[in-house]
């Protein structure tokens, strides 16, 4: 019997490896059960909307539509509509006949439409939704959407869809031609049971291909993009600036500190109201100084010129947001060692060269958090913009976040506006990934040491 134990290896040891081994596979696996809730509390809060808004946007999902209301990915019939329109139409055409008005084409017509009806009732399952729809309709019932609906087979939908559509045009053709007691009536009936088909309203990816080729998501992208930019820079700088005049020790400080924060405890929709009645072109107080000083020509043109209205809605945002921005480095700057001054200080640094070799190294980790936090805040940006400006004029002011809410809501457009929403994250993911690679390395390192 040969032994496990190869010749020249200790025992001992071989047996404290192996023993290591499964006791850091222990590990790992108790590590990982301890961050599935949190990785499954991601899944459920973040990732699974942003996979809503993907399914959707591959439809055209339009809540202005009924054929439209809802995902289609076969071919289907509307019963409660069908029957709401076919018995009305078979009605009115013998009425018609009866009066001697185009007998022999609404003849010709009628037996056409009794045909439809006749294939769309050849299958067992739709004839008994059929029958079921038709009894709830005579006894004055509501009828409930999965039982209006049915799937019909794709090649017979297309050709009773063929037929009906032929029959609708006909029907309009000959109420321009003839004199109906009924024409009106007639045509609009015809019409109705041409929309009880429905078409899939799956297009893939035609709302992304449309964006990514149209010019006004790419003009929203670059307002967001500039908006963003211009504003956290600046918020950095005069945030920095305030964080270091708050960190020091004087007489108030408190009251000052509480002061500061104000103007980010503010809700930002009451914010960008406020805003938009000082710059009012008429009785605004900050339009009537901006004038005064030479920043704009007339008051007016705050809010309704292009330059105007981005620099009003760039100056709101960083008089709400530069204290959250002071907050975030305050914090920072009181993790720092006052010795570590002190000690600069004997050796005959100046307060600029602290500031360089000092400061600004020790605060590198919360600049980064406080220019990810902002800048995926400021990119995301809707409520100040959407109350302030609405986007205008003429789109100047209009940023990613603010067209998906066009697109979504006051279009109605769910899928396009699905689509917008998917971009978005991807913007707000790509920006992340821009941060942690090139800003978090050193936060990262300093984290595993």
């Amino acid at each position: 019997m040969k032994s496990d134990i190869q010749p020249g290896r200790d025992p001992i040891h071989s047996v404290k490896t192996n023993t290591s081994k499964r006791k850091k596979r222990s590990d790992k696996l108790a590590a990982y059960l301890l961050v599935l809730p949190a990785l499954i509390l991601i899944l459920v809060i973040a990732i699974w909307p942003v996979l809503q808004s993907f399914y959707f946007s591959l439809f055209d999902l339009r809540l202005n539509n009924p054929t439209k209301s809802s995902t289609h990915i076969n071919y289907s019939l509307d019963l409660d509509r069908y029957l709401n329109n076919y018995p009305f139409l078979i009605g009115t055409i013998d009425s018609e006949i009866r009066s001697g008005n185009a007998p022999d084409q609404l003849q010709k017509i009628k037996e056409r439409l009794q045909q439809v009806d006749r294939e769309i009732q050849q299958d067992p399952t739709v004839k008994k939704s059929y029958n079921a729809v038709n009894e709830k309709l005579m006894n004055f019932q509501q009828v409930p959407s999965d039982l209006s609906i049915v799937d019909v087979d794709r090649d017979t939908a297309k050709k009773l869809m063929k037929e009906v559509t032929a029959i609708a045009n006909e029907v309009s053709a000959l109420t321009k031609e003839t004199t109906f007691k009924q024409g009106n009536k007639l045509k609009g009936l015809a019409s109705g049971l041409d929309d009880s088909f429905v078409e899939p309203n799956y297009i893939g990816f035609k709302h992304y291909t449309e964006n990514l080729s149209g010019n006004r998501m790419w003009k929203a992208i670059s307002n967001t993009v500039i908006f963003t930019v211009i504003s956290v820079f600046i918020e950095l700088a005069i945030g920095l600036a305030i964080a270091l005049l708050i960190n020091k020790a004087f007489f108030g400080r408190g009251l000052v500190r509480a002061s500061i924060l104000i103007p980010w405890a503010i809700p930002t929709a009451v914010s960008a109201l406020m805003w938009k009645y000082l710059y009012d072109g008429q009785n605004g107080v900050v339009a009537k100084l901006f004038e005064k000083v030479g920043l704009v020509d007339h008051m007016t043109n705050l809010l309704t010129t292009e330059t105007g209205s981005f620099f009003s809605v760039i100056f709101a945002d960083v008089w709400k947001t530069t204290p959250y921005m002071a907050l975030l480095l305050l914090a920072g700057l009181q993790t720092i060692p006052a010795s570590m001054y002190e000690a600069a200080a004997i050796d005959g640094a100046g307060k600029w060269k602290q500031f360089l070799t000092i400061t600004l190294p020790l605060l590198k980790s919360s600049i980064l958090v406080a220019l990810l936090f902002r800048t995926l805040d400021a990119f995301r940006v809707f409520d100040l913009i959407f109350v302030l400006t609405g986007g205008g004029p003429a789109n100047s002011t209009e940023t990613i976040s603010v067209l998906a809410y066009k697109v979504m809501f006051s279009q109605t457009n769910f899928g396009e506006g699905s689509a917008l929403s998917v971009i978005v994250f991807i913007c707000v993911a790509i920006i992340s990934m821009i941060y942690i690679k090139f800003l978090g390395k050193d936060l990262l390192q300093d984290g595993a040491k």
